[in-house]
C-alpha cells in the first residue's frame, strides 16, 4: 500500500462527485443500491483502477467506501442547499444595508483594489507570454536539426541509413517529450504566482472592507469565500489550459517520430524519407507557432476574468442581489473540503 496516499487526487474524486451531483437534479434521493449501478460509481471504478492499479484491495475498499460516503455527502447538500441560498441572500441584504452609508467608500476601495490587481498581475501575465515564447523558441531550435540530418542519412547505403533513421526517431521523441515537460516545467511556476497575486489581493479587500461592515462580518466573509473559490477555481483552469496546450503539442509533434520509425522499418527508404523531410521542418516550425499563438494570451486572460469577478462583486453589493454562482461554487468548495478530508482519514498509513 505503499505511495497509495499519493495516488489519489481529492480533486479528481470530488470532481467526479460535484458532476453527479449537479447533474442528480431532482433525484436527490437515490439509494445506496441505485447509486451503486450509477454512472458515479462506473467513474470512481475508473479513477481508482486507473490511480491504484498496484494496490487493488485497497482500491476495491476504498469505492465500497466512498459509495455510501457520497450518498450521505448527496442527501446532506440536498437538505442544505435551499438553505444556504436563503442564508446568502440574506446575507447579502444585510450587508448592502450596512454598507448604504459607507457606498463611495465601497465603491473607491473596490475600484483600487481593482486597479491594484491589475497592475500587479500585468507583469506575470507578461512573464507568462515570455516564457511560452521562449520555451517555444528553444525547442524549435533543438528540434530543426533533425530535417537537416535526415536528408543527411540519404547520402548513406541503405543499411546504415536505417540503422541511422532508427535513433534519429528515437532521439526525436525523446528530444519532443523532453521538450514538452521543460515547456511544462517553466510555465507552471507563473500560475502558482499569479494565484499567490490573487490571494494577496482579497486579503487587501477584506482589509479594506473590514471597518465598513463590522456588524456584517459574516455577510462579508461569506462574499469573499465565493470570491475565493472563483479565483481558486479560475488559477486551477490556467493551470490546466497550460498544460492540455503542452500535451497537445506533445500530441502533434510525435506522430512525425512515429512515421519516421515506420519509414525506417519499411521499403522504399529514399522515396520516402525526402518528403517526411520536408514536413518535419514544416510541420515543427507551425506546430510551434499554433502552440504560442494558443498558450501566450492566457495569462492576460485570466487577469481579465478575475477583474470581472471583482467588477461582479462590486455590483452585487450595491444590488443585494445574490448569484446562483455563489451558492453553487459555496457548495463546491464543501464538496472538495469534505471529499479531502474524507480520503485523509480512509487511506491507509504509508509503509
Amino acid at each position: 500500500l505503499a505511495g497509495a496516499r499519493a495516488d489519489v487526487n481529492p480533486d479528481e474524486v470530488a470532481s467526479v462527485l460535484w458532476k453527479y451531483f449537479t447533474e442528480l437534479g431532482s433525484n436527490a434521493k437515490d439509494t445506496v443500491d441505485q447509486l451503486q449501478q450509477s454512472e458515479l460509481t462506473k467513474q470512481l471504478n475508473t479513477l481508482l483502477e486507473s490511480n491504484l492499479r498496484s494496490v487493488n484491495a485497497y482500491a476495491e475498499d476504498l469505492q465500497q467506501r466512498l459509495v455510501p460516503f457520497a450518498t450521505e455527502l448527496q442527501a446532506r447538500l440536498a437538505q442544505d442547499s435551499q438553505r444556504l441560498k436563503e442564508q446568502i441572500h440574506r446575507e447579502l441584504q444585510e450587508l448592502r444595508a450596512r454598507l448604504a452609508p459607507y457606498a463611495d467608500e465601497v465603491h473607491q476601495q473596490i475600484g483600487s483594489n481593482i486597479r491594484q490587481l491589475q497592475a500587479k498581475m500585468s507583469p506575470y501575465a507578461e512573464e507568462l507570454r515570455e516564457r511560452v515564447d521562449r520555451g517555444a523558441g528553444e525547442l524549435r531550435r533543438a528540434l530543426e536539426p533533425y530535417a537537416a540530418e535526415l536528408r543527411d542519412v540519404l547520402q548513406d547505403n541503405a543499411e546504415g541509413a536505417q540503422a541511422a533513421l532508427r535513433t534519429q526517431a528515437e532521439r526525436l521523441q525523446a528530444q519532443i517529450d523532453g521538450g514538452v515537460e521543460a515547456l511544462k516545467e517553466r510555465l507552471a511556476p507563473v500560475a502558482d504566482e499569479l494565484q499567490a497575486q490573487v490571494a494577496q489581493s482579497v486579503a487587501e479587500l477584506r482589509r479594506g472592507l473590514g471597518p465598513y461592515a463590522q456588524d456584517a462580518q459574516d455577510g462579508l466573509e461569506r462574499q469573499l469565500q465565493s470570491l475565493t473559490a472563483q479565483t481558486e477555481r479560475a488559477a486551477q483552469e490556467l493551470r490546466a489550459r497550460l498544460a492540455s496546450s503542452a500535451e497537445e503539442l506533445r500530441a502533434q509533434l510525435s506522430p512525425l517520430a512515429q512515421e519516421l520509425q515506420r519509414v525506417a522499418d519499411g521499403e522504399e527508404l529514399r522515396q520516402r524519407l525526402s518528403p517526411l523531410a520536408q514536413r518535419l521542418e514544416d510541420s515543427v516550425a507551425q506546430t510551434l507557432e499554433a502552440f504560442r499563438q494558443r498558450a501566450a494570451p492566457v495569462g492576460e486572460s485570466f487577469r481579465q476574468q478575475l477583474v470581472q469577478r471583482l467588477e461582479e462583486m462590486r455590483t452585487k453589493l450595491d444590488s443585494g442581489a445574490a448569484g446562483v454562482e455563489d451558492h453553487l461554487e459555496l457548495l463546491e468548495r464543501e464538496v472538495r473540503d469534505k471529499v479531502a478530508a474524507f480520503l485523509s482519514t480512509a487511506q491507509p498509513p504509508e509503509n
